[in-house]
Formats: structure tokens, C-alpha cells, sequence
């Protein structure tokens, strides 16, 4: 292979994104490849609008969800190198109307650097009108927030946090005098020439789901998720960071603001494990062995998938978006496989043979069943995991797993198919977890390509008090907003444990259950650690009646006829 000739990574990513196309059922994907300056590739496959007939382009305009974190961590970056913000001072210092409650002392650690590698402690989202067809400023979040909590402490725990972005994205607009919008375009997008690009809540184009055109509904929180661009566009936001900063003869950014953005930022955290976070970008999740940083952000919505991934040591960059449900596997693969062939076309660095060892597997003995029994709560909700004959067996959303031990202390898992005949993919075979006691925790941690983050935490359920029976039901949403909602919400009993559940229209065949701990007389927390988790729900009794409230929202409890 000649170095600098991309000629089979082309041809190969082809061929790798019209197989996965067809078997995921996807109806449009653009990808543009970026070598320093020069843009190597740069493609539509399948359609932008396929009732119209308007084929996908490096120009068709996608919403790329949350890689707008990185644009807004970028503009913080600015900000702080002209002296109008400092990214370790507090939140409140240039967002002063911002407040929210603790229960764990002030709330003076939020500060934008870990709002940016989301270590802040604060809830992941407003949840309340995030989406709908007439969304209302994201800036009213400010103040809707005060009578909330924090999820954790600062600087405890990765856990992903919208809220966040979007409450620092209302510190961009006091801090410049202009709204954030208006920062953002002024700033960044005109100066790249990102003339296709907006934050905007709107929704461009058509999105699909298994090729049927399905509704894209507008995102209020435009710093965490409201941009809007395509991957010509993009071309110019990585040919910028290749050059230290500068384009078309203006330094949009300083060398040393960049650095910052790609340097480990949560080394000395526990909890996170081998998980990487720099200031935006997301410095593990993409597997390119030998290749130094790997930055990346996906995004990811009902309707959109997109992903934006560097190497800044090798100056490659990719960016690949889709308009379609279903295509969110194809978007992380094609990214990963394209940034290993580039960097091999470039550099002749190869990529070492995947092997997956068949670990030996050993009888469990009583401190495993005893250990692993019990109920999880994962990033993908409430797991039982339950011991019987020698085995174990996890319960997640209707399927069953078998937790198999490896000869070296970890476990496996395996799929019960028709829930008792235990299979494993590839994915799985790769895959090992295993159980850490951490500051009081004891903690799942999953073990993939030789790195380890966070999953779930083994919850140790208490006697919950009486009163909370009454809470135990159905629920209807009594403030709706126009856009989806949670279904068939219900609060639940499982012996020492409250457990909520609800399903989305959107999301067919999928129920999320999350378990709930008393902390006050009148207030939960969701269970677990990590991102989703620690957010504080309200009980209230009005006129007799059982309310929930949670983001925004206030759940009535159905009265007991109509509860069957």
C-alpha cells in the first residue's frame, strides 16, 4: 500500500456501508474522511428525502445531536481565553440566576470544566418539554431547576449530563452579551464556513425508521443537542483542530485551549475506571489500537445518528450521519473501521488480528451465587439477578442471560434463548464483568478490549416504610407537553424495593424499570451510580390524591378502579 493513498479505504467503507445499509434497514448516511487539510472522501449513500428522490450528499443537512457539546465546550474554551470566564470558577460566578439544591454541601464545585467532562453532580436532564413540536427557550432551565437536587457530588462519578451543557451554553449567552445562538454563529460557524450549520431547535430534512418516514420532533436544549450541519460542514470544525487552532487565516482557537480539550480530565476518579474524558470530547468508546488519543462524540436521537471522531496525533478525522433510527451500530463501526484504515493508509500502521479467546469456563460456588444475587442498577436499568442450581440468570427488560465465571475470577454472559439455552455472539465473547467495592459501593464494572468502566451498582435494599404503599400504582402524566412521552408508568412493589417503570411509543418491545430509595419523608433518589442515576423524585399527597413529581413533570397516581 502507498502512504497517503486511501484508494482501498474508500472502496472498502463502500462496500462496508452499502452490506449494513441493506441489513439494518437504513435510508441515508454521509461520511467524510479528512486528512490534515485535505479532504480524502467525502460521500452521500441512499437517500436524504426517498419519497422525493433527493439522494444523501456531503451537503445534505443532518441533526447531529449531541456532537453540539463539543461546539459548546469549543466557545467555553474561547471565552476563557479572553478573560470572560475562568472553566474552574463556580457555575454561579457567570450564570448567576442559576441555583439548585445539595445534599452534599454547596453547590459552589459545579464549575464549567466538569459541566464539559460531565463530572458535575447535576441531573442529567430536564426532561419536561426537551422535546416537542413548539419547544420554549432552553435559558428557562436556569431557574426551573432550583427546587431540584444534585444527582452526586462534583468530581465523584462520570455521569452524563444534558442539563449541564445547556445550563453552561446559558453561561456562554450572559458572559458574551449575545444569545448563545447568536455566540455560536458569530464565533464558530462563520468563521469555519460552516455555511450549511445552525443551532437551531428545528429538525432538518427527513428521518426514517426501517424506510418509513417517521416524525422529527424539535430539541429545546440547543448547546447539548440543537446542531444542525452536514459533513462537508464538519470537514471544516476538524481541518481547524489539524490546525492548531487556525483556518482560513483566523485562529479560531488557541493551540493550548485544544490540548486542554483532549488531555485526560478524570485520571484520579475511581469510580470511572478506565473510562477517559477530556473537556467535550469523549476520550474512550472508539477502539483505534496504536493510535494514540482517540477523541469522539456520537449523537444520538430518536431519529439521528452521527459521529464525529479524531486522532489529533495523526491528524484523521471522521464524521458520519444518518437519518435513521436504525442506524446506530452502522455509525460507530464505520467509524472505528475507517479511522483504522486511514491511519494504516497514512502512517502503515496495522491494526493487530482481532482474536477472541474462549475463555475457560469454572463452576460457580456459593460466595458467586451469594455475591451476584441480588438487583443491579445498570446504565440500562434495574437487572435481578437470580441464583438457582448452579447457575445464575439475569432478567433485563424480558430477556434472560446466563452470568458464566471465566478461569480468572471474571464473568461472562451468555443469552438464554427461549430462556434456557445459552448462547454467545461475538460482541459477548469479548466481554467480561466483575464486582469492585468502592468508597461503600460495590460496583459492576465491564471489561471490553482491555479497558474497564462503570455499568451498575448492586443495590442493598432496606425495609422501605409503609406509607410508600400508597405511592404503589399507575400513573397518568396530569402536565403533558406536546411531544413523546413515557407509557404505561407505574410504581411497583419488589419486596424491599420500589421500582418505576414505563415504556415509550418510540421505543417498541422496550420497558425501563429503575429502582427508587427513600431519602426524606417526601423524597427518592433513582438508585445507582453513573449517568441517569441519583435523581431526586417528590411525593406529594393533594386532596388525597398520590403526585410524583419528576423533571418537570407531575404524575397523578389512577384511583384504585381504574388502576386494574
Amino acid at each position: 500500500m502507498v502512504r497517503g493513498d486511501y484508494t482501498y479505504t474508500e472502496q472498502y467503507i463502500t462496500w462496508l456501508i452499502q452490506q449494513r445499509m441493506s441489513s439494518d434497514d437504513v435510508t441515508g448516511l454521509s461520511i467524510a474522511l479528512v486528512d490534515d487539510q485535505r479532504v480524502v472522501w467525502a460521500q452521500g449513500f441512499g437517500y436524504a428525502d426517498k419519497q422525493a428522490g433527493i439522494k444523501a450528499t456531503p451537503d445534505t443537512v443532518y441533526h447531529l445531536g449531541s456532537i453540539a457539546k463539543v461546539f459548546t465546550a469549543t466557545a467555553t474554551m474561547q471565552l476563557a481565553e479572553q478573560g470572560k470566564l475562568d472553566i474552574d470558577q463556580p457555575l454561579q460566578k457567570i450564570l448567576p440566576e442559576f441555583s439548585i439544591k445539595s445534599r452534599f454541601g454547596g453547590v459552589g464545585g459545579i464549575t464549567p470544566r466538569n459541566i464539559m467532562d460531565h463530572h458535575s453532580g447535576l441531573p442529567g436532564n430536564w426532561v419536561r418539554g426537551m422535546s416537542e413540536r413548539h419547544p420554549k427557550p432552553f435559558t428557562d432551565l436556569v431557574t426551573a431547576v432550583k427546587n431540584e437536587y444534585m444527582a452526586f457530588p462534583p468530581n465523584y462519578v462520570f455521569a452524563y449530563s444534558n442539563l449541564g451543557v445547556t445550563l453552561l451554553g446559558a453561561a456562554i449567552g450572559n458572559v458574551s452579551g449575545v444569545s448563545y445562538a447568536s455566540y455560536m454563529h458569530d464565533h464558530l460557524l462563520q468563521p469555519l464556513g460552516m455555511n450549511h450549520s445552525e443551532f437551531a431547535p428545528r429538525i432538518p430534512g427527513k428521518s426514517y425508521n426501517k424506510g418509513k418516514e417517521v416524525e422529527a420532533i424539535p430539541l429545546r436544549d440547543l448547546p447539548s443537542g440543537g446542531l444542525n450541519s452536514s459533513v462537508d460542514d464538519m470537514t471544516h470544525f476538524m481541518q481547524m483542530i489539524f490546525a492548531d487552532g487556525r483556518y482560513d487565516g483566523k485562529q479560531i482557537v488557541q493551540p493550548e485551549s485544544l490540548r486542554e480539550m483532549f488531555k485526560v480530565q478524570n485520571a484520579n476518579v475511581p469510580l470511572d475506571f478506565d473510562f477517559k474524558m477530556g473537556l467535550g470530547w469523549m476520550l474512550s468508546g472508539v477502539d483505534v489500537p496504536h493510535a494514540g488519543t482517540v477523541a469522539s462524540h456520537g449523537g444520538t436521537t430518536l431519529n439521528y445518528h452521527t459521529m464525529v471522531a479524531i486522532l489529533p496525533e495523526h491528524k484523521l478525522g471522521v464524521v458520519v450521519m444518518s437519518n435513521s433510527t436504525t442506524s446506530q451500530t452502522l455509525v460507530a463501526d464505520v467509524t472505528a473501521e475507517m479511522l483504522k484504515l486511514a491511519l494504516e493508509a497514512k502512517r502503515g500502521i496495522d491494526q493487530p488480528e482481532r482474536k477472541v479467546v474462549e475463555m475457560k469456563s469454572v463452576p460457580l460456588d456459593e460466595e458467586d451465587i451469594r455475591a451476584y444475587s441480588g438487583y443491579f442498577e445498570t446504565l440500562i436499568g434495574l437487572v435481578k439477578v437470580e441464583g438457582a442450581s448452579g447457575e445464575l440468570t439475569a432478567d433485563l427488560m424480558g430477556w434472560k442471560f446466563q452470568l458464566v465465571k471465566h478461569d480468572d475470577g471474571r464473568f461472562g454472559v451468555r443469552l438464554k434463548l427461549l430462556g434456557f439455552i445459552p448462547v454467545a455472539n461475538s460482541q459477548m465473547k469479548e466481554m467480561s464483568m466483575s464486582l469492585h467495592h468502592i468508597d461503600g459501593h460495590e460496583v459492576l464494572a465491564l471489561d471490553r478490549n482491555g479497558e474497564a468502566m462503570l455499568i451498575g451498582e448492586k443495590l442493598q435494599p432496606k425495609p422501605l416504610p409503609e406509607y410508600l404503599n400508597e405511592y404503589v400504582g399507575k400513573y397518568d402524566i396530569v402536565n403533558k407537553h406536546d411531544g413523546p412521552m413515557p407509557e404505561n408508568i407505574r410504581v411497583l412493589r419488589e419486596g424491599d424495593l420500589l421500582v418505576g417503570e414505563f415504556t415509550f411509543a418510540e421505543k417498541p418491545g422496550f420497558l425501563f424499570r429503575t429502582a427508587f430509595l427513600p431519602v426524606a419523608q417526601d423524597e427518592l433518589v433513582m438508585a445507582g451510580l453513573g449517568s441517569g442515576k441519583g435523581d431526586t423524585v417528590r411525593l406529594a399527597k393533594i386532596g388525597g390524591e398520590e403526585h410524583i413529581y419528576y423533571s418537570g413533570f407531575d404524575l397523578k397516581k389512577r384511583p384504585a378502579a381504574r388502576s386494574q
